[in-house]
């Protein structure tokens, strides 16, 4: 582990009293993975990879292996055989605004740890934010987060929050959170529901990531269209739930026909778990 601070945090949280002092809600089972609780739900961490095909990578779905250039964190009901439910519902659920961004942090918190204790490779992490935190937050809200990557000494532009698919009169709100979170000096993703979508929030958010469901391709010139202005931009778009090698064979159709990498992320490679999969050994250098 190449984090000094996250390491003695970690001793303090394994010791006798596994205490880890103001952040005591949070702790280690014997396989090393952080949990914590909220109300009567203990919460862990599961990562899904992201990785890339084509150009940089592989371009045969059937190979696992293909480059890891990022991994999503889930938040899991803890189970000792890493089998854990999705978590999500507990924000649907919660009964205030201030104990939705109370489980927000967290799980951020969680993630964080999970995710740095075992990683000495550079790769990104992405973390999700729930609709309801769009409205929830305050005036400031990332900067709780920065402070406690501070306290741990992790690096938080390594960290895309990426945000939710928002109706046309969410825009304001979603303008409002990224404009916070670029403040703070995080990395923003953002989701649409589909290649169009994601066009009109390319021009207007130009965020790092956008992140488009695999299953709503249904448009071919919007989907070439989108990816040949995000590459304009610089901007990586990810192909979330592939899910079978149908769906995979239309995204490198459109991969070889405009010469790009297929940022893909689906269970027809992973299912989400709490350790991390490897990079092959040449991704190294290779940044999300």
């Amino acid at each position: 582990m190449k984090y000094q601070a996250l390491e003695k945090y970690l001793a303090r949280l394994n010791g006798p009293d596994g205490s880890g002092g103001q952040e005591s809600k949070v702790w280690l089972d014997a396989e090393g993975r952080a949990q914590g609780k909220y109300f009567n739900t203990t919460l862990t961490s599961a990562f899904q990879p992201i990785r890339v095909f084509g150009s940089a990578g592989t371009p045969d779905a059937a190979t696992p292996d293909a480059t890891i250039v990022a991994h999503e964190g889930f938040a899991r009901s803890y189970s000792e055989d890493d089998s854990g439910l999705h978590l999500w519902r507990l924000l649907d659920q919660a009964a205030s605004d201030d104990e939705s961004v109370e489980l927000d942090r967290l799980c951020r918190m969680l993630h964080s740890i999970n995710f740095y204790r075992q990683v000495d490779y550079d790769v990104s992490l992405h973390l999700s934010v729930h609709a309801r935190l769009l409205a929830a937050v305050d005036s400031n809200h990332g900067i709780a987060f920065r402070r406690i990557l501070n306290l741990l000494e992790l690096p938080h532009d390594k960290i895309v929050l990426q945000m939710p698919v928002v109706t046309q009169n969410q825009g304001w709100l979603l303008n409002y959170v990224l404009d916070n979170y670029r403040r703070n000096g995080f990395r923003l993703g953002i989701s649409a529901a589909d290649a169009r979508d994601a066009l009109a929030l390319l021009e207007k958010v130009k965020p790092d990531m956008i992140k488009v469901d695999a299953r709503e391709l249904t448009d071919e010139e919007g989907t070439e269209k989108l990816l040949r202005q995000a590459a304009a931009h610089g901007i990586r778009v990810v192909f979330k739930r592939v899910e079978n090698p149908v769906v995979f064979a239309r995204l490198q159709d459109f991969g070889g026909k405009l010469g790009t990498p297929v940022y893909a992320q689906g269970y027809l490679w992973d299912t989400p778990k709490s350790i991390l999969a490897l990079p092959l050994p040449d991704s190294e250098s290779k940044v999300a």
